[in-house]
């Protein structure tokens, strides 16, 4: 986690080998010790993000049949992940282009397989009729950087705890995706 946030504050770019060494109170060469590189450390780190979101919002999600029940699950856990004690990890999503090129797409593929798995869930809803008239795959994009944008601004101890803007955020993207559910008299 400290070599995240030394990547964090201060860029992939601008960190040295050397400063995630003295961020954890090591020697450059104790570092190397531990790892092969900058760029594999920087993946090692991009990595465990992706493995938080399989085993926190697919894994969880994956058994539940009904599509709108698997949505509004998918949306809620993703969000409280993003809001929790480690945001980090979506942020440094952004420093991906930083990467060579081969260890990028490795990412890359991963990511994009999240992303099929939610349009996947909104197509089904939209199988179904209870999609909006979207396209699914600009919705998934949609939901997904609102998601993803939450680390930006949600700041601990403030008035709304992270788990009540999940749900808010769950909520707003439910309404904004789903046909109203027809009332009977």
């Amino acid at each position: 986690m400290t070599a995240a946030r030394t990547f964090l504050e201060r860029g992939y770019a601008a960190t040295s080998v050397n400063d995630i060494a003295a961020a954890l109170g090591m020697t450059k060469a104790g570092l190397y010790h531990y790892i092969q590189s900058k760029d594999a450390l920087f993946l090692d780190i991009l990595n465990l993000g992706m493995d938080w979101l399989d085993e926190e919002v697919v894994a969880p999600t994956r058994p539940i049949a009904d599509a709108e029940a698997r949505l509004r699950e998918i949306l809620l856990r993703h969000a409280r992940l993003t809001t929790g004690h480690e945001p980090w990890i979506t942020l440094l999503l952004d420093e991906i282009h930083a990467l060579p090129a081969p260890l990028r797409r490795r990412i890359e593929r991963r990511k994009r397989a999240y992303v099929h798995y939610v349009r996947g869930t909104l197509d089904r809803l939209k199988r179904a009729g209870r999609l909006r008239d979207l396209d699914t795959t600009v919705a998934a994009y949609n939901v997904l950087a609102m998601i993803v944008w939450l680390p930006r601004w949600v700041r601990p101890g403030r008035r709304l705890s992270p788990d009540a803007i999940a749900r808010e955020t769950a909520a707003f993207a439910l309404t904004a995706l789903l046909r109203p559910r027809l009332r009977s008299r």
